[in-house]
């Protein structure tokens, strides 16, 4: 609800977050649009969307993780949805951050891997993870984002956390599980 929303926000501007995340596997009702007006008016931190479909786009936001599921093989979050949503991006004033999107194990299936019928990274293969990453930035993406999804039971092993960043010379962004 939005006055939990602005309760975040104020805590988020005290903690000097870098940046708002909005959006994830599923948003519906609206909420998307409410989340990103609250979160522009409760705080000067930027709203930067992490959408989980081509329907997560709010041009009120200040930038947008262009994600691509580098992890998986779905085709469609790899360039598919990315095509569906070119027009509307090319014309927003969207700060647009191409990202490589690595779904790592979590121990169980995730809203992440469930709606993207994707099989994430195992947990125990570093190198894996690496040279995904590598792929990753060799294809030009501008930085990594790594996360179990929602509902991991596990985080993401610092070994993956250690070997990814030293892999590439991009930001690594951790999320999800974060305690």
């Amino acid at each position: 609800n939005s006055k939990a929303l602005e309760k975040v926000c104020k805590a988020a501007e005290r903690a000097q977050v870098d940046w708002l995340l909005i959006g994830g596997s599923i948003i519906t009702n609206g909420n998307l649009d409410m989340c990103v007006e609250v979160a522009k008016k409760s705080c000067k931190v930027p709203v930067v969307l992490f959408p989980g479909n081509v329907m997560q786009v709010n041009t009120h936001a200040d930038g947008i993780l262009l994600l691509s599921l580098i992890s998986g093989r779905n085709p469609d979050l790899l360039i598919g949805k990315h095509v569906l949503a070119a027009p509307t991006l090319k014309q927003s004033n969207l700060q647009i951050l191409p990202t490589g999107y690595m779904l790592i194990d979590g121990g169980r299936t995730t809203s992440v891997s469930y709606m993207s019928n994707t099989t994430p990274i195992p947990a125990d293969k570093p190198d894996i993870a690496a040279c995904t990453a590598m792929a990753g930035e060799q294809l030009g993406l501008q930085l990594i984002y790594m996360d179990a999804g929602s509902g991991a039971i596990q985080h993401i092993p610092d070994s993956i956390i250690e070997r990814v960043s030293k892999s590439v010379d991009i930001p690594v962004v951790v999320g999800g599980g974060i305690r």
